[in-house]
């Protein structure tokens, strides 16, 4: 093939690698593993995140995060979650009152609003759910995405 033909294909493919790069730079796929979220979200489900900084994250947003480090030492993957990964719903972010009722573990830290760079996320399924009630804060850099488009798979 000519210079100019490999040239043409070249030009056709290039904006679909620029897609794709900018897909996975912006978005993450994630497969539901486990009943933390139901009923919003139940195994096999696979959802779509957009990855964005803690800033824009609102209370009551499904966020994807990365689990606390005491969580996966020694384990190859979560309960109920994909290896490093959970889904949960932010139930209180930077600002806003640390809810004392519902995750008791925070009441022991005396603070009155959620520190700057912190999270706290529950489940929707409180009894299959490893979340802000075990491990407290989740830090905001561990904040991969927030969860925009669920897909229920076939059953």
């Amino acid at each position: 093939m000519p210079i100019l033909g490999w040239l043409a294909v070249a030009g056709a493919f290039a904006p679909v690698v620029v897609g794709l790069l900018w897909a996975r730079r912006r978005l993450l796929l994630v497969s539901v593993v486990g009943r933390s979220m139901e009923p919003t979200l139940r195994a096999g489900d696979r959802v779509l995140a957009r990855r964005v900084p803690l800033a824009r994250v609102r209370a009551g947003d499904v966020v994807v995060v990365r689990a606390p480090a005491a969580m996966t030492a020694g384990r190859p993957g979560l309960p109920g979650e994909g290896p490093g990964l959970l889904i949960k719903r932010a139930h209180a972010v930077p600002g806003d009152p640390v809810p004392v009722q519902r995750v008791p573990l925070l009441r022991r830290r005396g603070e009155a609003v959620v520190p700057a760079g912190q999270l706290v996320v529950l489940g929707d399924n409180p009894p299959f759910s490893y979340d802000s009630r075990e491990c407290g804060y989740i830090a905001g850099s561990d904040v991969l995405g927030v969860v925009v488009r669920p897909r229920r798979l076939a059953r």
